[in-house]
Formats: structure tokens, sequence, C-alpha cells
């Protein structure tokens, strides 16, 4: 995608941005009660955004471009699957990779496939400054999603630059937020305090929803569920690997990069949920882990291969960062190599979940 075209249509969002942002504030979150102008902190948090909100892995068509319709392809296997949510574009692939262009068109992609499922949705709202992340929150607020997530601006060197950075956000999103406390690979700045979290669930009503996923995890989970309200949700991350132990201190849900198993964790959160089958949830649940703990197990690793697996992606191709995680001038295409004793145990892994996984064939046209 030309880098001119992207950055007309970057100035084009910014034009318009003032105005859209003064009629968003003005504007009333449907689920609040009557007085929460005057009660902000007491506000209810969305039922519709609760459990697991997977979120989707970029695809690529052979020559490196986005691969729109296996996108599409996508929200229609998570929303198969079960699960309540799901979210683009968030992940270190589709974040820092592709262009503004391409950000935006595979929001309007999701947003359109989105309107005929029952899975919400929730679009990725970030950049490496405040500038760069109102232009896609202006955007993503025009499409309508059921919620917005967004992570530290890369510029941000201090709280109160995130601070600003998401009070900024507030004034143009007129949904649910939920504030990632990692930033991305290149940045450098403090982690978000749990006290910065409940300060901006105070101010504004559709605040406090947190991906908590940095530094003391369990000691920052107890201390926002401890604020609930005025914290609406708490959610576990970290791949997914700590759910279980997380959901007994008051997570309601997990945000993970493995959409590939949407079936899995929807069956995880239906055992959390009932409090049946204490056994079958330990037993789905170290599978899953197992499954996921095969190397490679980066996103782009043998995720990809479970992804082509379930008839979703059509290869194993990604975009790379250049030397020292730096984003180069033009993508680095490349394809993932399996040999047959790596595939041998993903495929055994895989196997011992097939009691979990949801037997109907997917619709995914």
């Amino acid at each position: 995608m030309p880098l001119k075209h992207s950055l007309s249509r970057r100035s084009a969002v910014l034009r318009t941005l003032a105005g859209f942002s003064s009629a968003v504030v003005g504007s009333t979150l449907p689920w609040q009660p009557a007085n929460a102008a005057q009660e902000k902190g007491t506000a209810q948090a969305d039922p519709k955004i609760r459990g697991p909100f997977p979120i989707l892995s970029t695809p690529f068509t052979d020559s490196g471009e986005v691969d729109y319709g296996v996108l599409a392809k996508e929200a229609k296997f998570v929303s198969w699957g079960g699960c309540p949510g799901m979210i683009w574009p968030q992940s270190g692939d589709s974040i820092d990779l592709l262009t503004m262009d391409e950000k935006m068109k595979g929001m309007e992609v999701l947003a359109e496939t989105a309107r005929s499922l029952p899975t919400s949705l929730c679009l990725g709202v970030q950049g490496k400054d405040t500038e760069e992340m109102l232009a896609f929150a202006a955007h993503a607020e025009k499409l309508q999603p059921e919620a917005i997530i967004s992570r530290p601006p890369d510029s941000g060197k201090s709280e109160e630059d995130l601070r600003q950075y998401w009070r900024s956000l507030a004034a143009v999103v007129n949904r649910p937020v939920i504030l990632q406390t990692t930033g991305g690979v290149h940045y450098k700045g403090p982690i978000p305090s749990p006290e910065l979290m409940i300060e901006l669930a105070k101010e504004f009503p559709h605040f406090g929803y947190i991906k908590e996923e940095a530094g003391d995890v369990l000691g920052r989970m107890r201390t926002s569920v401890a604020a609930m309200p005025p914290v609406r949700r708490v959610f576990s991350a970290r791949g997914g690997f700590h759910w279980l132990k997380e959901s007994q201190l008051g997570s309601e849900g997990v945000i993970t990069e493995r959409a590939a198993y949407a079936d899995v964790l929807t069956r995880i959160w239906e055992l959390q949920q009932s409090g049946e089958a204490p056994k079958t949830l330990e037993d789905v649940f170290n599978n899953f882990i197992q499954m996921v703990k095969v190397k490679p197990g980066s996103l782009r690793g043998a995720n990809l291969f479970i992804w082509k697996k379930r008839g979703v992606f059509k290869n194993l191709v990604s975009r790379d960062y250049g030397p020292q995680k730096s984003i180069p001038p033009s993508p680095i295409v490349s394809e993932l190599k399996l040999d047959d004793q790596r595939i041998a145990e993903i495929e055994e892994r895989f196997g011992a979940l097939r009691p979990y996984l949801n037997e109907e064939t997917p619709d995914l046209s």
C-alpha cells in the first residue's frame, strides 16, 4: 500500500475529528443508569463485554498482502466457536507491520462481517502518539463496534502521558473501552498503575475494562477487582496460561491471540461459569496449555498451522520485523516451515483437544 495514500487517509480522518468528538461527548451510553452523569463511577458494565475475546491473527496472501477475505472468515470461525467477542487489530503482527490504510480497511471488513454475527466486535485503537490513535479512534467509532481496546502509545514516557492519551480517547468514543496494561514492542514507558485505571474508570462511564498482563499481575488484579465498581471488568491475558487461577481472583474473561481455538476457549468459559465438572475443566485447560506450548509457539508459529488445519487460513505466510524489531521500509515476507517431527507433535497435542472441539462444520462462506 503506497505510503502517500495511507497518509492522505489519515489526514482526512483527522480533519473530521474535532467535530466528530464533540458530537460523541454529548451522547449517552445505552446501558448507563439514568443518573450516570452524576454517578459515573457506578455505571454498569456492558453484559456483552465478558468472556473469551480472542484476537484475530492477520492473514496474508502468498505475496504478503493482507488477505481480507480470510480475515472475514476468521471472524465467522470465532463466532461459530461460540466466543462472545473478538478483537482486531491488536497483536504485534497486525499493529506494527501494517499500514494505516490496511488496518482501517480491515476494520471495515470486520464491521461489515460482524453485522450478521452474534459475536461482539472489539476494534484495536492505538498509535505511536495521540494524533495517530485519534485517527484510528474516529474511524473505529464510525463503524460502531461493541467495544474498543487501546494500549499505551509508543511515545509515552510517563503515567501522565498515558492519562492524557486515554482521556483524549474517552472524548471520541462512545462504547466500552478496554485498556491494555502493556505496550507494543517499541514501548519503553511505565506500566500504567491500577490507581490510574481506577481513576479513569471513575471519570468515564465507558472505561473500567482492563486487560491485565503487566508486572505483578495477580496483585494488580486483586486491586482492580476490589475496586468494582468503578472498575467494570477485568480480563486475563498472557496467552491464557493463568486464566483459571486468575478467574478465581475475579477475572471475567480472557483476551488472547489464540483465536484458532475459539471453541476450546468457549468450552473452558462455559465450564468456569457452570461450576460443574471441575475435572473436565482441568483436563480441557491443561490440554489447551500443552497445545499452545508447542514450538514455535509465537502467534506466527504453530498457531498458523492450526489455522490452516482448521480450514481458515490458506497458507503459513507472515510479515517479519527487520533487525532489532525495526519496521522495514517494505514488507519482509516469509513462510513457516515445519519438519515432520514438529508436525507430528502438533497433531498429537491437537488430538488431545478433539473431545472439546465443536463437531459441526463451520460455514465460512
